[in-house]
């Protein structure tokens, strides 16, 4: 679960977490957008050590590992489908080369970057100005409540299944013995307390969303309004620029193979 420990907010004073949620979105749209465009590993390694430098400003390098250490299972998924369905989609079937190794190694890089970039921006960005952008950006506010909702219960619905796991474990229930049908069998005592648990936090939800008259305004004001400032501009500008650097270098510059750079 602790893939998603590294989505939770972190309440930091750092000059990441003052920038407007909309330009950091924005930013994390445009890291999504270079990411798909390469399969090559030289520029996914840079995309991924240019994002570093936000971490270290946010101060969360702690949640940040602990996010990048909860989706190495899910990389070697990857790494492993993209390994045998292009070592047995190709024509003529060899001996592993470096060539498929390193179109794998990518393609992992690529979830891992796109990790990073949101892991980076749901530490730093609080619910309550998440959805205070997407209400200023002209979207309905029951969208805005549902997606914010859904961002603050995920992490808490994560940590209560790690509690019941630990629950169920020190009972006598053995997760990791036995055959695929077997462990998942022994999931069923953890689904069913999870479950019961996110119907009554739910049930909870809607009698405190009753009790305040959710909804029986149309017009909402909020205490606070969101404003771009100089830091703000500074990073979409640093974005745009990125992003065209990266359109320039896809389209007419050749991009080597990590094993043709090394080879000179």
């Amino acid at each position: 679960m602790s893939v998603f420990e590294g989505f939770r907010f972190r309440r930091v004073s750092s000059p990441i977490h003052q920038l407007d949620p909309r330009v950091k979105f924005f930013y994390v749209c445009v890291m999504f957008v270079i990411a798909v465009m390469f399969n090559k590993l030289l520029p996914l390694i840079l995309l991924f050590f240019v994002q570093m430098p936000f971490v270290w400003m946010a101060d969360v390098q702690r949640e940040w590992v602990r996010s990048m250490r909860g989706a190495l299972m899910f990389a070697f998924i990857i790494f492993l489908f993209n390994f045998v369905f292009q070592y047995f989609y190709m024509e003529y079937p060899q001996l592993p080369s470096m060539t498929l190794i390193e179109y794998s190694l990518s393609m992992t890089l690529r979830f891992i970057v796109l990790v990073e970039s949101f892991s980076v921006f749901f530490l730093t960005t609080s619910p309550d100005h998440l959805g205070l952008a997407l209400e200023q950006s002209r979207v309905p506010y029951e969208f805005c409540f549902a997606f914010t909702t859904a961002v603050r219960f995920v992490p808490v619905l994560a940590e209560e299944a790690q509690t019941i796991m630990d629950a169920q474990k020190a009972r006598g229930l053995e997760l990791e013995r036995g055959n695929f049908m077997k462990r998942v069998r022994n999931y069923i005592p953890i689904l069913i307390p999870l479950i019961v648990s996110a119907i009554r936090r739910s049930l909870e939800l809607a009698e405190a969303m009753e009790s305040r008259a959710w909804g029986a305004s149309e017009k909402r004001t909020n205490l606070y309004v969101l404003k771009p400032k100089r830091p703000d501009y500074a990073l979409a500008l640093v974005s745009v620029l990125m992003l065209i650097l990266a359109i320039y270098a896809w389209r007419f510059l050749p991009i080597p193979s990590l094993t043709t750079f090394l080879s000179f």
